[in-house]
């Protein structure tokens, strides 16, 4: 019996450093050491720190960001992205009442068919309806975007690592090309209709950047809308979109954790007292 602990023992300290092994040369690879140096290697910025009041294992919504957020993505962001996997009834999580859901909803064109002919139509949305695409097919998608199809947006934040954070950093991050990465890396030059920006992984963007200009969104509540604010909204918008669910998991969580505690407790003091005797018992 205490050859095969042994053997457990020494088993687990060989996966613990083969483990540590694995880690760090992933580490090692991820982080450019043994790739080639290239513009992507040198100048890729990771992205900027971003609070929002979701984070961590205790994290809710501020609603009214939320609201913000939204107002964001539809007055910009919808020209281009749509959040397929939200739907207009879904914007009673963000603090709506039923009323303003409804006009909210028919303020949007859905696609539609035609009663009379079975022709494809349109008509204002409806809280069942789910947000519409701004372009009818990805071949106009692509044409209207330098070639490149803007992606749906309802699960981004999970898609990206550091999600909330890269589509902060994204957009806040257009810039003109530094110097010293033409210096370096002359063949490098953002392209015709590209946008550099260090936050995206390979530095030049089709995407023109979206928010220009301090007071772009004019917020009811009177928060600030410069281009730092919008983007923090929006990139909170879309955190909630991801995962809507996100403050109820956390809810739920805690009390079948502290269930899951008090059970193993539990069983363990159950455990002492039924074998205590047969234990006394052997000696």
């Amino acid at each position: 019996m205490i050859r095969l602990i042994g053997i457990l023992i020494g088993l687990f300290f060989t996966v613990a450093v083969l483990w540590a092994f694995a880690t760090g040369a992933y580490t090692v690879v991820d982080q450019g050491y043994l790739k080639e140096k290239t513009a992507e290697t040198e100048f890729h910025e990771h992205p900027k720190h971003l609070e929002l009041s979701s984070d961590g294992v205790f994290g809710t919504f501020d609603r009214q960001q939320l609201q913000r957020g939204y107002q964001v993505y539809k007055e910009v962001c919808s020209a281009c992205h749509t959040v397929a996997h939200v739907a207009f009834r879904d914007l009673e999580q963000l603090g709506y009442s039923e009323g303003q859901v409804k006009a909210e909803a028919a303020s949007w064109v859905v696609p539609g068919i035609d009663p009379n002919t079975g022709e494809a139509t349109t008509r204002p949305g409806e809280p069942t309806d789910y947000f519409p695409s701004p372009y009818p097919n990805d071949v106009a998608a692509a044409a209207a975007n330098n070639n490149a199809i803007p992606p749906d947006l309802s699960l981004i934040t999970k898609a990206r690592h550091n999600g909330p954070a890269y589509v902060y950093s994204l957009l806040t991050g257009y810039q003109d090309q530094p110097a010293e990465l033409l210096e370096q890396f002359p063949d490098a030059k953002t392209g015709p209709g590209l946008h550099y920006n260090p936050y995206f992984a390979n530095l030049n963007l089709a995407m023109a950047p979206p928010l220009t200009m301090d007071g772009q969104v004019t917020f009811e509540d009177g928060s600030p809308n410069d281009i730092d604010h919008m983007a923090q909204d929006v990139a909170a918008f879309l955190t909630w979109a991801a995962e809507p669910t996100l403050e109820k998991r956390h809810q739920t969580g805690w009390p079948v954790l502290g269930f899951l505690l008090f059970a193993t407790i539990l069983a363990y003091l159950a455990y002492r007292n039924i074998w205590a005797d047969k234990k006394k018992a052997k000696k």
